[in-house]
């Protein structure tokens, strides 16, 4: 398994189509944080990512404290953090709260006329509900807010008409169409991360960056493929087929910490995730993460979390959930 598909089936990536939108110019809405919006979007879930795709026209999308960023047919806006935002044929209107325009209601995709009289614009809106409980270097690494041309990729024509099936589906209410809503908007926020990943340049670090680099990739999908394995500096360069002093500085240069810490901090993530979502025991959670005693996990667990594993899978939590939400980069309006 790749380590951007690993990454998202540990976060537990659950998504939906939720507006079916056809807005005529002028016209602005204020979106509120996403935490506001979980109740009727996704009971029970704690952080939502927005996402907004335009079919047809154009429009733009803006934070209360960024630039303005276009978005032209085929674009798709990416919030991973759900933060408020303003969408809109300009910015310049005065913005309409969203609760005035979408009737949401679960689990239905919400067809909405808006606006005046002048150019359309077709937007189909989606959300994502994510574990945030753990560090998470995936939503670590990406911007508040990103911009990608899906219309432009390989994947762009049946990406949107998937969509347009399932709104019609939705619309019609065939038996059937929330899980197939569900798995389009999945789709569609899988092929936006992995655009975003493309956009990068050779000059730029983080994890992200550390996916496309060809030995620091092979070693990262290595690593996420079996974190309990005995991995060594050398057996990882082997089989990235470099030089382990290449890989060690390559690998910290990218992703600012060393090979072997990474995968220190991968296997206690993992076992973060079993203790609060399976009933093994605690020596069965050490085993599966690569660790010989109950005894050194137990020490290497309470020193990354602040809490015994027992603590933590009672419900205390210790830095994680700030340590899962680090200082991120603002817009990246990258075409």
């Amino acid at each position: 398994m790749d380590a951007l598909s690993d990454v998202l089936r540990t976060i537990r990536l659950e998504g939906a189509l939720f507006l079916n939108g056809d807005f005529r110019e002028p016209w602005c809405v204020a979106a509120p944080p996403a935490v506001s919006m979980a109740p009727l979007l996704r009971p029970g879930a704690r952080h939502l990512a927005i996402l907004h795709m335009v079919m047809e026209g154009r429009c733009w999308i803006q934070m209360p404290d960024g630039e303005p960023v276009s978005l032209e047919a085929g674009d798709v806006a990416v919030l991973p953090a759900g933060d408020a935002h303003l969408v809109g044929s300009g910015m310049q209107h005065a913005p309409v709260s969203l609760q005035h325009v979408v009737p949401v209601k679960l689990p239905e995709v919400a067809q909405v006329r808006y606006g005046g009289d002048g150019e359309p614009c077709a937007l189909v809106c989606g959300w994502f509900a994510y574990e945030r409980d753990v560090p998470n270097l995936l939503l670590a690494a990406l911007p508040r807010l990103f911009r990608v041309a899906v219309g432009g990729r390989d994947a762009g024509p049946w990406l949107e008409q998937s969509i347009r099936y399932a709104t019609r589906q939705a619309a019609a209410r065939e038996p059937g169409s929330t899980a197939v809503a569900a798995r389009v908007a999945e789709s569609l926020f899988v092929e936006s991360l992995r655009a975003y990943v493309e956009t990068l340049t050779a000059q730029e670090c983080g994890w992200l960056a550390g996916l496309r680099d060809p030995q620091v990739g092979r070693c990262l999908a290595l690593m996420h493929a079996e974190p309990a394995r005995d991995w060594t500096l050398e057996t990882l360069a082997q089989a990235a087929h470099t030089s382990r002093s290449v890989l060690a500085e390559r690998f910290s240069g990218l992703l600012g910490t060393p090979p072997m810490h990474y995968l220190r901090r991968l296997r206690l993530g993992v076992a973060a995730r079993m203790l609060a979502h399976e009933r093994a025991t605690l020596l069965q959670v050490s085993q599966a993460v690569g660790y010989d005693s109950e005894a050194s996990f137990s020490r290497a667990f309470k020193l990354e979390y602040g809490v015994p594993p027992g603590s933590w899978r009672s419900g205390a939590r210790g830095p994680a959930d700030a340590a899962a939400n680090p200082p991120r980069p603002g817009v990246s309006g990258n075409p």
